[in-house]
């Protein structure tokens, strides 16, 4: 294949693996794509494709672990996943090297990127477990570059670092007249000044002081009708109690309880009486089985005794568990749980909504804490709402409608992780949740130029060999 292809997918690979995964170097993210777009109008096209396919494969790896040992993702699912990742890559890697070759420099930098996107866009919508860990993901701790998801949603994010460096790429492919390279560049070098100095203005407003609290072993689903629920009952109780004064809203992990109709109630008389004392209102992950069915749900509890429930819409390949298809709003809070934020909805119809906050009890798998905490994080940006993020296994966090993190934690290492911060209500209604993923579909219209755009060529030459 010669040697620079294979430097070319080794130097990709190493790039993939520290800008991405479940611990990323953000900067290097934008770099991971470029070795093999360089390389992709100077090769041929299976070369290019080999070569993609390999260094993302390869990029990967931080991941394998994680994916092969995952109680949430079905190890064919996680083949997919992996595998289809790399074969994506490989195609856009493709597609960029056969219209650059052809002298459309230009739709190469924006077709590869749009394809990538679009591709990811759709797979968000058919995955019954959602869609994270990409290169959105990536940049949740640069709000400079996630603020833009107000607009785009994080499909913006998404095809702006694979678009930089194909148009890096691009510029720099052969045969690409003056005007054009300079043109490119000119493009970057605009976009790269503008992430670096735009910044993220704090908001103002009214706040809310919120702790999350989450313990370094998680019983999933303590059934408080049993000594040991009980048990673990009063231990959050306690916690609680022990919070310091000013606290609003305190959140519990995702599914920290069973209960039914019999035990519910003294649940909610245990909670009521800590959020009279301490004059707050409790969020926490329930297992509630009633007539309707049995939910995964977020219980809210103030200090009056009267509760307000959500029910999950996305529990995944989960069949003992029903799904809500309700909004829950909880004095003007929102509610939702865990996984519900690999997925546009209920985010947007929150924003939508004017929601300032939602309160989010979840449960990880320890190594994917930093991950899924910044994908809620990213919903909240896309949104205009602050989040409350309360991880069993996980991060424990809090953030703000603009992306910046105000406070987390990792659990483990102490009975309880706590986190405290005053939390911002953010103002909800962007463009995003209005007018939804209408970015990503402008990706699917660009991708389809490209497409029609190498195949037409193609065509063309296959005439003129005949004729």
């Amino acid at each position: 294949m010669g040697k620079r292809a294979v430097l070319a997918a080794l130097a990709s690979a190493v790039l993939f693996f520290f800008g991405t995964g479940l611990d990323p170097v953000p900067e290097l993210a934008w770099l991971a794509p470029l070795p093999i777009l360089l390389l992709a109008p100077r090769v041929p096209g299976w070369a290019t494709l080999a070569c993609a396919f390999a260094a993302h494969l390869a990029g990967s790896a931080g991941t394998w672990s994680y994916f092969w040992h995952s109680l949430s993702v079905p190890r064919p699912a996680a083949l997919g996943i992996l595998g289809g990742s790399a074969v994506l890559f490989a195609v856009c890697a493709g597609l960029f090297g056969l219209l650059a070759r052809r002298g459309h420099a230009v739709l190469a930098a924006v077709a590869a990127p749009a394809l990538w996107t679009v591709a990811l866009y759709g797979v968000s919508l058919l995955n019954p477990t959602g869609l994270m860990g990409t290169f959105m993901t990536t940049q949740a701790d640069r709000p400079s570059v996630l603020r833009i998801a107000a607009v785009t949603g994080g499909w913006g994010v998404e095809f702006l670092v694979l678009f930089v460096p194909a148009a890096v790429a691009a510029a720099l492919a052969p045969g690409v007249r003056r005007a054009t390279r300079l043109g490119t560049a000119v493009v970057v070098v605009a976009v790269l000044a503008g992430l670096a100095v735009w910044t993220v203005p704090p908001l103002t407003g009214p706040s809310t002081r919120v702790a999350v609290v989450a313990p370094a072993r998680h019983p999933w689903a303590a059934d408080v009708a049993t000594p040991d629920g009980q048990a673990v009952l009063q231990s959050y109780v306690d916690e609680i109690g022990r919070l310091p004064a000013g606290i609003g809203v305190v959140v519990l992990p995702e599914a920290t309880f069973a209960v039914d109709q019999t035990s519910r109630p003294h649940l909610v008389e245990a909670f009521t009486q800590v959020a009279r004392a301490k004059n707050l209102d409790v969020v926490t992950g329930v297992i509630d089985t009633t007539p309707e069915g049995r939910f995964n749900a977020a219980l809210a509890i103030p200090p009056s005794g009267g509760t307000a429930e959500y029910r999950k819409w996305h529990n995944g390949d989960s069949p003992n568990l029903a799904s809500g298809t309700e909004l829950t709003r909880f004095a003007g809070l929102g509610l939702m749980v865990c996984m519900d934020v690999n997925f546009a909805d209920p985010s947007r119809d929150y924003g939508d909504a004017g929601t300032g906050l939602v309160l989010i009890p979840a449960s990880d798998e320890d190594v994917d804490g930093w991950e899924h905490s910044r994908t809620a994080l990213i919903r909240g940006v896309e949104n205009g709402f602050s989040v409350a993020w309360s991880a069993a296994r996980g991060t424990p966090m809090l953030a703000d409608a603009r992306g910046r993190v105000l406070a987390e934690t990792h659990t483990g290492g102490s009975p309880f992780s706590v986190v405290v911060a005053d939390v911002p209500l953010g103002p909800g209604k962007t463009p995003y949740a209005r007018f939804g993923d209408w970015f990503a579909w402008l990706c699917g219209l660009v991708a389809l130029a490209g497409i029609a755009t190498a195949v037409r060529r193609r065509s063309d030459a296959e005439r003129v060999g005949v004729a």
